[in-house]
């Protein structure tokens, strides 16, 4: 059986902030925008900020990717507030997180890249890695079954690591913390479901 955990610092944003997402979500039901609609809408400020990166434009990504943050919250709010929380819906927001985030790293990838900074690609990549790992290890472990929420780094505290680098233009601290937080989460996950997996065992 799975352990309770304590509630992680998204859930505890969402809670907290949750009579203004509800405001948001209120204003959106009515111009007629939808859950998924605010979901793609974030997918393609992404994108831009992740183009701004590339081009060595940091602050600006920052504070584009620092606006689009929310919209990850306010999708949820509209789709409950509309009673219309579908599987493709919540499939849809769970894949465009991760095209958020890698489209981000990317950028940096880019930006290192053109700067020749080997080390800054070499954790970009090891960074993303952690990041696809996280989500990964939790998604298999619900599909056996298994609970795995799990860890030091989820995507918010990803996300609030991210966004100041580039703000303040240390990118190479934030991707470093990344990598080794990310995937030390990703190994911390595969631990706890291991254990999980262990109870469950019939015993002889």
């Amino acid at each position: 059986m799975a352990q309770e955990q304590t509630p992680g610092l998204e859930t505890f944003l969402r809670r907290t902030f949750q009579p203004i997402l509800n405001k948001i979500a209120d204003f959106c039901i009515a111009h007629g925008i939808t859950a998924n609609m605010v979901t793609l809408a974030g997918l393609v400020g992404n994108i831009v900020a992740a183009l701004l990166i590339g081009a060595g434009h940091l602050t600006w990504g920052g504070v584009v990717a620092m606006l689009m943050g929310p919209l990850d919250a306010v999708d949820g709010a509209l789709a409950r507030r509309q009673s219309r929380q579908t599987p493709f819906g919540a499939f849809l927001d769970s894949v465009t997180d991760r095209y958020d985030e890698l489209f981000l790293l990317g950028g940096l990838l880019y930006y290192f890249s053109t700067a020749g900074n080997r080390t800054g690609i070499m954790l970009t990549y090891i960074a993303a890695a952690g990041a696809v790992l996280v989500s990964y290890t939790r998604a298999r472990a619900e599909a056996l079954g298994f609970e795995a929420k799990v860890g030091i780094l989820s995507r918010v505290e990803r996300y609030l690591i991210l966004i100041p680098g580039l703000l303040f233009h240390i990118p190479l601290i934030s991707v470093s913390i990344i990598a080794v937080l990310g995937n030390l989460t990703a190994i911390q996950r595969l631990f706890h479901v291991r254990k999980q997996a262990e109870q469950q065992a019939p015993q002889e």
